[in-house]
């Protein structure tokens, strides 16, 4: 029996991303829980897991995957090294028509290649099997806390793309000691339970909406928002979850109460482009707004935080935005302005820790479905294009996938 190649990409986006889909013991685990299944790598020099570490194990390590039907990368895949009838397994954003992908579409289907993305692999409810998005809440926190530190003189931490691991994160939060700062935390999904183990090991006490508005507190605090908190129907009517998910224009923004309450804003929901921003940017020049470390971990550029402008990056994490010129300036220098940290990446920083537990959820909730059986559809839904075609769930995107839409 011919064994069914699985290849690793060497991932070749630029900047790099020294993140897996599967670690070396994990590439063994797959071929002893799926027999007649080999994984083959591809040879990478920025790899969080060097190729003999791979090698050690008795994984294959190779100058190209060309031979394998499956391959798996995390980032996009640079259109020149895309290979002609493969099915790919990769984060493509391009389902919200990016600009900066059209390309990458466009040369799928050219090259008659099956793109299966990791954003669409859901359960039968609709919910995401696979994600970044803990290590995304857990790094996109520590920087909030680094960054609110540094600016007020408070404590210092070392950046956490320096830190060897999450143990080694857990280390350097023992130097944190916060002054009375009032935390809000948009989001509880991943991101936002990612932002709340970091803010328990600092012993951050939570407290409920209501109170985070109407008290004073003399320890530090944080209150987690759920939709339903910041926004509102225009018709007046209650809140219903489903009503706003299919209807997110027809709402208004209350974000206010909480910009003018709290000193930190830690950004993790999901945001639709048809909802309402947050707040306004004539709202950061009010003198009541009193946010002043803001760590938009959706990074959403001029999205639900107008003050994100720009993407920050791993090595210089955070600049300043200027509420009265409305410009970019150097991070912390001036009071009046607002420490922005806008990191568009931020599991690379603990890659080995969220390879792990990327190449977890890919064992056990996807590959079954690839390589056994698929009852529910899981890799249908996510197959955006299959053999150059678009699927029929991603017809919307024939326009932009066929160059008459930017």
């Amino acid at each position: 029996m011919t064994a069914i190649k699985i290849g690793i990409l060497a991932e070749g986006k630029v900047p790099i991303d020294r993140r897996v889909p599967l670690t070396p013991l994990q590439c063994v685990e797959v071929q002893e829980q799926f027999p007649g299944v080999k994984v083959v790598v591809q040879a990478s020099p920025i790899r969080c897991f060097g190729d003999e570490q791979y090698r050690e194990v008795g994984i294959a390590v190779e100058p190209s995957v060309a031979d394998c039907p499956y391959v798996f990368g995390v980032k996009e895949v640079p259109i020149d090294q895309l290979i002609e009838n493969k099915t790919y397994f990769f984060f493509s954003h391009t389902t919200k028509k990016q600009p900066y992908n059209q390309a990458l579409l466009q040369t799928v289907l050219q090259r008659h290649i099956t793109l299966v993305d990791y954003e669409h692999l859901t359960d039968g409810e609709g919910r995401r099997i696979i994600a970044f998005g803990r290590y995304a809440g857990l790094v996109g926190t520590y920087n909030a806390l680094l960054t609110y530190g540094t600016r007020f003189g408070l404590f210092t931490l070392k950046p956490a793309h320096q830190c060897f691991d999450l143990e080694e994160i857990w280390q350097e939060l023992a130097k944190v000691q916060l002054p009375p700062v009032k935390i809000v935390v948009t989001g509880a999904g991943r991101v936002g339970k990612g932002a709340v183990e970091i803010l328990d090991a600092v012993h951050v006490r939570r407290v409920s909406p209501e109170e985070f508005l109407a008290q004073q507190f003399d320890v530090p605090v944080f209150t987690q928002l759920h939709s339903r908190h910041y926004y509102r129907r225009l018709d007046g009517k209650d809140w219903n979850d489903v009503y706003f998910y299919n209807n997110p224009a027809d709402m208004a923004s209350v974000f206010g109460p909480y910009a003018n309450a709290a000193d930190v804003l830690v950004a993790g929901a999901y945001w639709d482009p048809r909802a309402p921003r947050l707040f306004t940017l004539e709202d950061v020049a009010n003198p009541a707004f009193r946010l002043k470390v803001i760590a938009d971990i959706t990074c959403d550029i001029e999205g639900s935080i107008p003050t994100t402008v720009q993407a920050s990056t791993i090595e210089m994490p955070q600049y300043d935005f200027d509420p009265l010129t409305r410009t970019v300036q150097r991070p912390f220098s001036h009071e009046r302005h607002v420490t922005v940290m806008a990191v568009d990446n931020l599991p690379c920083e603990l890659p080995r820790d969220a390879s792990r537990d990327f190449g977890r959820q890919l064992i056990d909730n996807v590959l079954p479905a690839l390589l056994l059986d698929d009852p529910t559809g899981i890799i249908q839904r996510a197959t955006i294009a299959q053999r150059g075609h678009l699927t029929p769930p991603y017809h919307y995107l024939k326009d932009y996938a066929f160059g008459t839409e930017m």
